[in-house]
């Protein structure tokens, strides 16, 4: 018996986002916890699942938040370090006139990617059923050291490999690099969700399933993909099966902040239930209205890392499709 379904390595960081003006004019940025690893873990917790983050914070007021935000969602801080010499990340998340989310970091360096591969906590690895990770622990050392040591025990204790690539441009000295780290990444994973957005510029198929293929072709590692495509639903990929459906588009404003992680974390979810070697149309079908489902009550609301819907929530939302 594991003592974690799930550990996640990355970034956890502060997500300003925008709340409105105030009376001086000004534009008003409320401080959310975030970081794609700990949102998937997030719901992964609100769906009764155990986990676990590895990762690192500055020794400062908003390291002391996010780890107190972690612990009141339910995930375990044992994998979490603090640095006393380099601040915690910070990200200024707005939207855009076209609705899309533009993304400015203070990380040269942050904290997230100064942990050390000394710091990773093996035994933690061990007693997790899955290991789950992104890119933006592979744009620069220490981090990217500490990431392939992780994957190294991972593998070696029989894990079960998540990837999502999360590209964020901003953070990269080049394209290149960043591309060249995702396919690292593709080598490791038993499970893989992308964005219509990465696949595309990674394959450089504008054709979902011509992408889709060249993955399938090149990583013959990667059991199940699932691609997420916004306001298009999404679809999932295993052995000759394809499955796609609809978004369940809400009216009005919409947060799009998290929902990527929010999909996540119930694909992972129903890996931990199916495993990889008997999955079939219906189950895959209902991961993915499930997941669409639960992204979709995610962006009417601001943030991500606490405001992860329940099961029963998911469910009452169906009930009324």
């Amino acid at each position: 018996m594991k003592k974690y379904d799930v550990v996640a390595l990355g970034e956890l960081l502060i997500d300003f986002t925008d709340n409105g003006i105030s009376e001086q004019g000004n534009p008003v940025l409320e401080a959310n916890p975030g970081g794609a690893p700990c949102n998937v873990l997030a719901m992964l917790t609100k769906l009764g699942r155990k986990v676990a983050f590895i990762g690192k914070v500055g020794n400062d007021g908003f390291g002391k938040q996010l780890r107190n935000a972690i612990v009141e969602q339910g995930i375990s801080d044992e994998g979490l370090k603090f640095d006393d010499e380099v601040h915690t990340t910070l990200a200024i998340v707005l939207k855009t006139e076209t609705g899309d989310r533009d993304f400015a970091f203070y990380r040269k360096p942050g904290a997230d990617v100064n942990i050390t591969a000394d710091e990773i906590d093996e035994e933690l690895i061990k007693a997790s059923k899955i290991f789950h990770f992104g890119t933006l622990s592979l744009t620069d050392e220490p981090a990217v050291s500490a990431t392939h040591k992780a994957i190294r025990i991972a593998k070696e204790n029989g894990l079960t490999i998540t990837f999502d690539p999360n590209l964020r441009e901003p953070l990269w000295d080049s394209l290149d690099s960043a591309h060249k780290q995702v396919d690292w990444g593709l080598q490791q994973c038993d499970v893989l969700k992308i964005s219509d957005n990465e696949i595309q510029w990674f394959t450089g198929k504008e054709d979902f399933d011509q992408g889709i293929k060249v993955l399938q072709e090149t990583y013959p590692n990667i059991k199940l993909i699932t691609l997420s495509l916004g306001p298009d639903g999404s679809r999932a990929y295993y052995k000759d099966i394809m499955v796609e459906k609809p978004a369940f588009l809400q009216e009005g404003p919409v947060e799009t902040t998290g929902c990527g992680d929010t999909f996540c974390g119930n694909l992972i979810n129903t890996v931990l239930e199916y495993g990889l070697d008997d999955l079939n149309e219906e189950i895959l079908s209902n991961m993915l209205v499930f997941a669409n489902a639960a992204a979709s009550l995610v962006s009417k609301k601001k943030g991500a890392l606490r405001v992860m819907p329940t099961k029963e929530e998911v469910e009452a939302f169906l009930a009324t499709k």
